[in-house]
């Protein structure tokens, strides 16, 4: 059995292995180690489960992600429904600034816009959205503030990474003012997610570009 037949069996039995995730629906292809990944899912959430528990599998390069969202034929959610869900979804949520976001919502593509101080709660936004029934795609357009000083902001990072179990030698960090840029190497893909959570969690950090590669 060639490497890429093991892989796409490998993908097949973690995505069984999800209990998020309804594998009889996706259909898995493996080419020189980047996966593919076809069919349908119930939700949007389930298809951010499916990616993820891909990227868990030793040996994944990266994922073409091609899912479509089918939505249950009883749903039941127009826009007008789904755009008031979201809207107290965001009011509820304490980790999302009041008032500091917009959304448009079109065939249950959901467009978020705003600006927000840190990156967590940009993120925190977006979960509570793909998670809502009736949302089919997200495009998360919220921004953040820039911060007056960054100028040690590529030396502060260094030394988060370094207080962690990041060999600091195989990852250089690159800044231009708010502007992170990651080149190196990690062994997984939570490691190349937690390497970039840290940039984001400094004070200045308004936009990442992660170049690490995984080395599997």
């Amino acid at each position: 059995m060639s490497h890429d037949n093991e892989l796409q069996q490998a993908v097949l039995a973690e995505l069984r292995w999800e209990p998020s995730v309804t594998s009889a629906h996706i259909g898995v292809t493996a080419t020189g180690g980047v996966i593919a990944l076809t069919g349908h899912v119930g939700s949007l959430i389930e298809k951010c489960a499916a990616e993820t528990a891909t990227l868990r599998v030793k040996g994944v390069k990266a994922v073409v992600e091609e899912l479509e969202v089918c939505l249950p034929e009883d749903s039941g959610r127009d826009d007008s429904a789904i755009a008031q869900a979201a809207v107290h979804r965001l009011a509820w949520d304490v980790s999302v600034p009041q008032n500091a976001i917009g959304l448009k919502v079109e065939k249950g593509w959901i467009t978020l816009t705003g600006e927000v101080d840190w990156h967590y709660q940009k993120d925190a936004a977006e979960h509570d959205i793909r998670s809502l029934l009736g949302v089919v795609a997200l495009t998360n357009l919220i921004t953040i503030t820039p911060r007056v000083n960054v100028t040690d902001l590529s030396h502060d990072i260094s030394k988060a990474l370094h207080r962690s179990r990041f060999d600091p030698k195989t990852i250089k960090v690159a800044t231009d003012g708010g502007e992170v840029r990651l080149t190196g190497s990690v062994h997984s893909w939570h490691d190349r997610a937690e390497v970039e959570a840290t940039c984001w969690a400094a004070p200045g950090t308004i936009y990442v570009e992660n170049d690490l590669v995984v080395i599997t």
